[in-house]
């Protein structure tokens, strides 16, 4: 269960065995209430088309289609002669003389004969126009819909940086342009006992040493001192793991080529974040003396030497 609010002040930490014996309560509630959200996010049809894969939308506006036709055809069977030059009796025919009437085609060679088929054309028409319409509003919605092409790094690292103990992981961006005004921000999630004895999922705002980028173009180190007033201090990998820690984090800005603000995000988990590691180094130099980036090395991360 979850509270909902963040603390000020980073609380005692609470025992593991009494954690892990109510942890069970936590993740069947939880499940509960994700069933609930699914069940409802089904509903939400538009929602569903926009966000479902391209390949996906397509054949469902294939089967959409071809279903729409198909029915058509079978009522213009219903009636004999219905359609002028049809084969009597020919599903073949009346399919494409639907398909030509929901498209306004009107090659000329069958035509609506009687009442009939003229007051079914009429209702084909209607509902075609009213579906093109439909399905061309969202294939531009979801070509106008803006997306970040922003990668983070697949394990964030701990270790020294100024003599404090640091929180770091790294970002980039992916498109050949700029995000300006790009903002990042980090939270800390984890369970946590109150003085009740109840468990309650917390959240932490993790302060950024450099929380702003004017413009974020290439990539971007995401730092977090772990100082006194840092809820991760004391904190270590077994203790992230009996409190199904989590660190989630989120990067904003102005796509300067759409104009329209972006979001990315990743979440990291205790056994994501590698204690005494360091990134790896990924700028170099051309021998023009150009800097230069390899991507290749993004999510590497080098464990510090033991004396």
């Amino acid at each position: 269960m979850s509270d909902g609010r963040e603390s000020a002040k980073r609380p005692n930490s609470a025992p593991r065995e009494a954690l892990s014996v109510r942890f069970p309560v936590l993740r069947a509630g939880a499940a509960m209430r994700v069933a609930r959200q699914r069940v409802a996010s089904r509903l939400d049809v538009y929602h569903w088309l926009l966000v479902m894969p391209w390949s996906a939308f397509f054949a469902l506006l294939a089967a959409a289609y071809g279903l729409f036709n198909v029915v058509f055809g079978l009522l213009y069977l219903l009636q004999d002669g219905s359609v002028a030059n049809a084969k009597p009796h020919s599903f073949a025919d009346s399919f494409f003389f639907s398909v030509q009437t929901m498209a306004t085609i009107g090659y000329g060679d069958m035509h609506p004969a009687t009442l009939y088929a003229n007051i079914l054309v009429t209702i084909e028409v209607l509902l075609g126009m009213t579906g093109l319409a439909l399905a061309t509003g969202l294939i531009f919605a979801r070509f106008s819909r803006p997306t970040a092409r922003v990668m983070f790094s697949d394990v964030a690292v701990v270790n020294r940086y100024d003599g404090v103990p640091t929180l770091m992981f790294r970002a980039a961006n992916q498109r050949r342009n700029r995000i300006l005004e790009a903002s990042a921000n980090v939270m800390l999630v984890r369970n946590e006992l109150t003085a009740e004895g109840q468990v309650m999922r917390r959240f932490y705002d993790l302060a950024v040493i450099r929380r702003h980028n004017p413009t974020f173009v290439l990539t971007w180190t995401v730092m977090h001192a772990i100082d006194e007033t840092s809820p991760l201090l004391g904190a270590d990998d077994a203790s992230l793991r009996a409190q199904e820690a989590e660190i989630i984090a989120s990067i904003s800005g102005l796509d300067e080529s759409f104009a329209q603000t972006i979001y990315a995000r990743k979440s990291y988990r205790a056994q994501d974040i590698r204690w005494g590691w360091r990134l790896a180094d990924i700028i170099g130099r051309t021998p023009e003396g150009r800097l230069t980036v390899d991507y290749a090395r993004f999510h590497d991360a080098d464990e510090e030497p033991r004396s």
